[in-house]
């Protein structure tokens, strides 16, 4: 069995995402692969690692097209199901005039949903030869797949690999916020790496300052390194006693933050991955937000995310460029 660098299991979908009005008045959405984890993997993947999915999609045009993109990106796709009955999920993703956006998902169900313990059962090979397992928590809002995710994680977790948690917090699909919040805990609970942002600190803790939430859930669940997000104001990383923070790259050319988080999100990962977990500096941390920082940035500026992801070339020169 060939090793991976990263693997990643979870939700792989379609983001229509807001292309203008057409000559009729009427609103044109643009069909982008997309689905977090999966968009972790591409960046992953753009930075040299060498990438794997465990997920599932309809047996329909939007799953077929969605594994030929993802081949493409070079994620290995051998853990990818075709679902014959349900259809692959979709997300229609409004931009709002104050720069926030509106979400509505297709998902009821959607094919992901249906990840099964048997479908993991089948690639354990793969979850016990990589370095990073990621995940994040939309693969636990329903059954089969919240089970699938855990047999996932535990397999990877024995194995010796880190675990990377994002929670990714999309409110529509939950049928609770208690529900969010126990599949948040999980992730607590079990990662090595958590990339969270902002506004999902403050929904777990109650806090309203970042910081001192952020510091609340590393001493609580006594994870190693947290990378907290904050929007267009940059972001910080608490390691031991360390808080590093590093201010964003504000992008005139930005038009949506679709993908943003989950660039940041492979960028970090990448950096743990290359120099461990165990003895990492400030400086290091310093240039490690300064990238993940500007790769985000880059990213706010495309359409989509999976298949638009920005190279170490670009991030670099956009970085020679400030």
């Amino acid at each position: 069995m060939d090793r991976f660098d990263v693997v990643a299991l979870g939700e792989l979908l379609i983001d229509f995402t807001n292309n203008g009005i057409s000559s009729q008045g009427n609103p044109l959405f643009e069909a982008n692969p997309g689905g977090a984890p999966c968009n972790v993997l591409s960046m992953l993947q753009n930075l040299g690692n060498k990438t794997a999915f465990i997920g599932k999609v309809g047996d329909d045009f939007f799953g077929r097209m969605l594994k030929e993109r993802v081949e493409k990106q070079g994620i290995d796709s051998t853990a990818l199901v075709f679902d014959k009955e349900i259809p692959t999920t979709l997300a229609f993703v409004n931009k709002l005039e104050n720069g926030d956006r509106d979400f509505s998902f297709y998902r009821k169900p959607g094919a992901d949903m249906m990840l099964t313990k048997d479908d993991v059962k089948k690639n354990v090979d793969m979850l016990m030869n990589t370095d990073v397992f990621h995940f994040g928590t939309l693969s636990m809002t329903d059954e089969p797949a919240r089970e699938a995710t855990k047999m996932a994680v535990d397999i990877a977790k024995e194995s010796g690999a880190l675990i990377s948690f994002d929670p990714n917090y999309r409110e529509p699909l939950w049928d609770s916020v208690n529900t969010a919040i126990e599949a948040m805990n999980y992730g607590f609970e079990k990662c090595d790496i958590l990339k969270i942002s902002d506004n999902e600190v403050e929904l777990f803790t109650g806090i309203s300052d970042i910081c001192e939430g952020a510091r609340k859930i590393q001493k609580d669940y006594n994870i190693p390194i947290i990378f907290a997000t904050l929007g267009p104001d940059g972001s910080m990383a608490l390691y031991k006693d360390m808080v590093v923070k590093k201010d964003g790259y504000k992008n005139p050319d930005t038009i949506e933050t679709t993908g943003a988080g989950d660039t940041f999100c492979a960028c970090a990962i990448d950096y743990i991955r290359r120099n461990g977990i165990e003895s990492l500096t400030e400086d290091g941390l310093m240039e490690c937000l300064n990238f993940a920082n500007a790769a985000a940035s880059i990213i706010t500026t495309r359409k989509g995310a999976l298949s638009v992801m920005p190279t170490k070339d670009e991030v670099d020169s956009f970085l020679s460029d400030k």
